[in-house]
């Protein structure tokens, strides 16, 4: 007859087993904390978004070449003048 005597688990096996089993919630609530958290968020939302100044919009027609270098300094300077930022 064979006994299975020496493969239960010690004291040390049910403490590591209780400490494993913390450390699987822990993991698991601050894994959920962290899904919530980028889910509402708000730095995706439609509102946020910050339209370009307008010596940005006016830098950007120079650059694709709708507007020549005079009109674009001539248009800077009447900005700069009216103190729009």
């Amino acid at each position: 007859m064979m006994y299975w005597y020496g493969h239960d688990m010690s004291g040390w096996g049910y403490a590591w087993m209780g400490v494993g089993m913390l450390v699987f919630w822990a993991v698991l609530i601050v894994g959920i904390a962290l899904a919530v958290r980028f889910a509402v968020s708000d730095r995706d939302r439609p509102g946020r978004y910050e339209s370009p100044s307008p010596q940005e919009l006016l830098a950007q027609r120079f650059a694709r070449g709708e507007i020549d270098e005079n009109e674009y300094t001539n248009r800077l300077a009447a900005l700069r003048a009216s103190g729009v930022r």
